[in-house]
């Protein structure tokens, strides 16, 4: 089955960190947050995916390749006109009768996939959120969908559509597109998938939901370390570091190179990285990056940044310098 998978987004409010890496290409729990998808789609049966690239697309797809055997098609969405849009520009590469499924690309979730990529009929992932103003909605029926609204400024349901969306057949999805380009039917001026999905209804497409309770946003940076922190919770370090202090649950690469340090818990530790004299707990520190003598909580450091001093909190992107003291 084929997965599209939308990574064109230039991931603003995570800057500086999306200044020179690509939103799913961030380090959250020892892998970027597209490999957390990947993983999650091939144990589900995936074995095909395409990527819509954008911002940083020729790093998107040299990290897929290295990593990953399954095909890969990649579409560069050069003007983002709108979740919509993104899927249409997949049309020549899907067929009409074939099911599909859709995956935003930051969304790492828990669910039970093989599943939903069961279901005799379309089917949208929903979780319920306290301010569904944010989000396409779903007003439902015992699991039936009788209506979606994109961002209500009047809710009307709290079931938020989070991102993963099962199609039985695609080429009911393209020709509402279809419909939508045709007639230039906006909202909030781009073409919304919900819109499109909405018109299938409207058409007499059957759409039901599935819960997802496992639902981890990467969108801020804030967001980013508490799903590091959820991702971590089983996660044990057994590796002996002499001099230092490891407090589980924690992920640290092989090559990493601690230091008369003490890290965790809920700690990322990136590859090449080196801690010498410091306490890290609560953050995520990336590729090739150098901390020495510090106290960080609640810290995103960014691939080769450069870290001394003594503050307590800190949000650095990569190749940056700081030293304190």
């Amino acid at each position: 089955m084929k997965a599209i998978i939308p990574v064109a987004g230039v991931g603003s409010r995570l800057r500086p960190h999306t200044l020179s890496n690509p939103k799913v290409l961030l380090n959250v729990a020892g892998k970027p947050i597209i490999g957390h998808i990947m993983d999650k789609l091939i144990a589900s049966g995936i074995d095909e995916a395409i990527v819509i690239v954008g911002y940083m697309g020729d790093m998107i797809e040299k990290w897929l390749l290295q990593q990953y055997t399954i095909k890969f098609t990649f579409v560069t969405q050069k003007e983002l006109l709108g979740l919509a849009h993104a899927i249409w520009m997949c049309k020549p590469y899907v067929t009409e009768d074939e099911p599909l499924f859709i995956i935003l690309g930051d969304t790492i979730f828990d669910v039970d996939l093989d599943a939903v990529l069961k279901s005799p009929v379309s089917t949208l992932g929903v979780k319920e959120v306290e301010d569904p103003r944010r989000f396409g909605v779903a007003v439902t029926r015992d699991e039936k969908i009788l209506k979606l609204v994109e961002k209500p400024d009047t809710p009307v349901s709290n079931l938020a559509i989070v991102g993963l969306y099962f199609l039985k057949q695609a080429g009911s999805l393209f020709k509402s597109i279809d419909y939508l380009i045709d007639k230039e039917i906006k909202t909030k001026g781009e073409y919304q998938l919900t819109d499109a999905l909405q018109h299938m209804i409207e058409l007499g497409e059957t759409f039901t939901t599935f819960t997802v309770q496992g639902w981890y946003d990467c969108g801020k940076s804030e967001t980013l370390l508490s799903t590091n922190e959820i991702l971590l919770k089983d996660n044990t370090s057994t590796k002996k570091y002499p001099g230092s202090i490891i407090n589980n649950p924690v992920f640290i690469a092989d090559s990493a190179t601690l230091e008369n340090a003490i890290i965790g818990p809920n700690t990322t530790i990136g590859e090449h990285a080196v801690i010498s004299n410091s306490i890290i707990k609560d953050s995520i520190i990336g590729n090739d990056a150098q901390v020495e003598h510090i106290i960080l909580e609640q810290s995103i450091v960014g691939n080769n940044a450069s870290i001394k001093g003594t503050p307590r909190k800190i949000n650095i992107g990569d190749y940056s310098e700081i030293r304190l003291g």
